[in-house]
């Protein structure tokens, strides 16, 4: 358990990292914050892993090697949670642009609760033999922190582990977990498409080919794609998330961009609905006669999260022991994607990945079975929201809680 003293430290800790957010690969601040409390606490601390990860090794005698992860980087959202210690702060994206950033997702509570679990491993060795190998990751967001890392040589300098482990806040009432074998998040696939038309003035469109058109057919042919062409028994999700187009009402414009994302779980479906969406931009480009085919880029790309089942059943009782046996639910696959996956495929280990709710308990008051608290959570705002923020406590306490014992459950004392 942590001390009452403890437990108000990674309090303020947390919100110190909540109102000071960092874009993917630039986490600085949180890194330093992470590898000074990592030297402190005797762990072997390595910076600049894949960018701005850092690596904390911590070896307590002969045993299993358990990889215990978080991720650093925050969002390009402006916070709306009238919290008194929201972020305010702003940031240069990859393209330029001043953009407002949150911790939207939930990694400054991922942070602090593997910062608490270090501590509680390193105060208290007598319960676990082995090497506990802890992973502060960059660029979740953006999907290529987990690759930056193993690119860099996570394994080869640091030993591969018998297992990944790691957990997402959700909004599950806080003192709740779940984990769901099998695929747990989807794979993710973001594209962007340009297409190229004629510009020209607004009232002699026989003179232009209009890309705005072009971009609206290509959207709603798009739409097609998941219910006509992806079998009721798989899943996938396609979302166009942006149009860009133009700058005045009379000005029809040379391009339109589109900017698309993908979630699957079967790479069979992944790679038919790649397909068909540049089938359909290709072929929409022609019916509208464009002087050129389309530019489409993959720009994002991360497999799915499979959860080992025997991975999942061992530590499902740990996390029991934790909150209750009664209080692990079974969310079943989820949409969302992460890439922790990469992690545990790049060591063959088993992964168990679980979601920790982050919700006030207060909300699901009412709520009698499974069934009653999902339309409770449905209601509440989710990662990504500007207005999505977990309560501290329980959801901190429970974090380390967790990560500590799903450590032990691996790394047990001989």
């Amino acid at each position: 358990m942590t001390a009452p003293g403890a437990a108000a430290e990674l309090a303020a800790l947390y919100r110190d990292l909540h109102t000071h957010p960092e874009l993917a690969f630039r986490e600085t601040r949180t890194a330093g914050i992470v590898a000074d409390r990592l030297r402190s606490l005797g762990y072997d601390t390595t910076t600049g892993i894949g960018g701005t990860g850092v690596v904390g090794l911590l070896r307590n005698g002969d045993g299993p090697t358990a990889l215990l992860r978080a991720d650093m980087d925050a969002l390009p959202v402006r916070e709306e949670t009238g919290l008194p210690y929201a972020s305010t702060a702003s940031g240069t994206d990859d393209e330029g642009r001043t953009v407002p950033l949150m911790h939207a997702c939930g990694h400054d509570m991922h942070v602090t609760c593997l910062l608490g679990a270090a501590a509680e491993l390193a105060g208290n060795r007598s319960a676990w033999r082995g090497t506990a190998l802890l992973v502060f990751q960059p660029a979740e967001e953006v999907g290529r922190g987990a690759r930056a890392m193993v690119d860099d040589g996570l394994y080869e300098r640091f030993g591969r582990p018998a297992v990944v482990l790691g957990q997402h806040v959700a909004p599950l009432p806080a003192g709740f977990v779940g984990l769901s074998a099998g695929p747990a998040f989807a794979a993710s696939d973001s594209l962007r498409i340009v297409l190229h038309g004629r510009g020209g003035h607004g009232s002699r469109p026989e003179t232009t080919v209009d890309p705005v058109l072009m971009a609206s057919a290509t959207v709603m042919r798009l739409q097609g794609v998941v219910s006509r062409e992806v079998a009721g028994t798989s899943t996938a999700v396609l979302t166009v998330g942006a149009l860009n187009a133009g700058t005045r009402g009379n000005v029809i414009a040379e391009q339109a961009e589109l900017l698309l994302n993908v979630r699957t779980y079967e790479p069979e479906v992944r790679d038919s609905v790649l397909a068909a969406i540049e089938r359909i931009a290709r072929a929409e480009a022609s019916a509208s006669g464009a002087p050129r085919e389309p530019d489409i880029s993959l720009t994002e790309s991360f497999p799915a999260v499979l959860n080992d089942t025997e991975a999942c059943a061992r530590t499902r009782r740990a996390l029991a022991g934790v909150v209750g046996a009664d209080r692990v639910v079974d969310p079943g696959p989820g949409t969302g994607s992460e890439d922790v996956g990469i992690l545990a495929h790049s060591a063959n280990a088993p992964c168990a990945y679980w979601l920790l709710g982050g919700a006030d308990p207060r909300a699901f008051s009412d709520a009698q079975d499974f069934e009653s608290l999902e339309r409770v959570v449905r209601g509440l705002p989710s990662n990504h929201s500007p207005r999505y923020a977990p309560v501290v406590e329980p959801t901190l306490s429970t974090g380390v809680r967790t990560l500590v014992t799903a450590a032990h459950t691996w790394m047990p004392a001989p």
